[in-house]
């Protein structure tokens, strides 16, 4: 087949669909990447393939000029929040950092403000991680004001407010919690396609495990285990679809009983949340099962309390 070049106007429409198409073959990529590392008991099995396609993808950028590279910008975005993920799980906070920075940018200069957004949510997670929650703060703010040039039928925002609650009982202010709270649940009122499944996940679903979470910090145990038992009962709890949100909750649950001083409930919910921890290999619940090793406090002269803080190290240190 003959080849001759395009008249200059059809050559460039042509580059740019090429551009286009390559886009949207790592979009699409990108997000059957999203779905098999939340259907992955184990995240860190699905490190190595994001990282060949991080590859293929800085290799397909690499000395592309600016204006056709940011055609790409939006996919890299998109994969990088996914690499912090995974760093994340992994309790590779300054590699998570690293990615979420990544995403930030690459998303700015895509201009796709509510992937730029998620990605800010997501920095702001190391900081509480750290207990730097003035910090987060901070981050989340920044969040919130780029999410309002985004699309306002998408969850984006509200997934800002849910992680703003977080900061707030970080710092102690149960009023700026509640009401960031009672934002977040103004989810319920979207309609259509709110969320993409991937990089944005907020659905409103987590409100009742957040919620408790965010009273457990503020030492309100009652309202906190009342939270926590009606996420526990939830369909994608219950029936094991989510072992690293289940884990999460039943450590959350046990805490209350150490702060209450109950070894019967310490025992129930951190045993099982120390067997998921073993299941899935996640950081993220390890991390959450060694801060309940912390609260254990007297209950440790339990002998059946102090083989569950001596699994816990275990689990914390391999």
């Amino acid at each position: 087949m003959p080849w001759w070049p395009c008249p200059p106007d059809e050559g460039a429409a042509l580059a740019e669909g090429a551009l286009r198409g390559m886009s949207d073959d790592f979009l699409r990529m990108n997000g059957h990447l999203w779905q098999v590392y939340q259907l992955a008991r184990a995240k860190r099995s699905v490190y190595p393939v994001v990282r060949d396609q991080l590859t293929a993808l800085n290799e397909t950028l690499d000395g592309r000029p600016e204006v056709e590279a940011q055609a790409l910008c939006g996919a890299a975005g998109d994969l990088f929040q996914l690499a912090g993920e995974l760093a994340f799980d992994g309790n590779r906070y300054t590699d998570a950092a690293a990615s979420y920075t990544l995403a930030a940018s690459a998303s700015q200069e895509a201009k796709s403000y509510d992937l730029w957004a998620c990605a800010l949510v997501r920095h702001a997670y190391v900081d509480l991680h750290e207990r730097r929650y003035a910090d987060a703060v901070g981050t989340l703010s920044a969040a919130e004001k780029v999410a309002r040039r985004g699309d306002g039928s998408l969850s984006t925002r509200y997934w800002v407010a849910a992680v703003q609650a977080e900061a707030y009982a970080g710092l102690g202010d149960l009023s700026a919690c509640e009401r960031a709270l009672d934002e977040a649940e103004k989810v319920t009122g979207l309609s259509g396609a709110a969320h993409n499944g991937g990089w944005l996940r907020f659905d409103g679903s987590r409100l009742a495990e957040e919620r408790g979470a965010r009273y457990l910090q503020l030492g309100r145990l009652d309202l906190a285990e009342m939270a926590l038992s009606s996420a526990l009962s939830q369909d994608i709890l219950a029936s094991g679809q989510s072992f690293r949100r289940r884990g999460a909750v039943l450590t959350d649950l046990a805490a209350i009983g150490a702060r209450r001083q109950d070894p019967d409930q310490v025992l129930a919910y951190g045993g099982e949340a120390l067997r998921l921890a073993h299941k899935t290999s996640s950081g993220y619940v390890a991390h959450k099962l060694q801060g309940l090793r912390t609260d254990l406090g007297p209950l440790s002269r339990d002998a059946r309390v102090a083989e569950l803080g001596a699994e816990i190290d275990a689990l914390c240190t391999t």
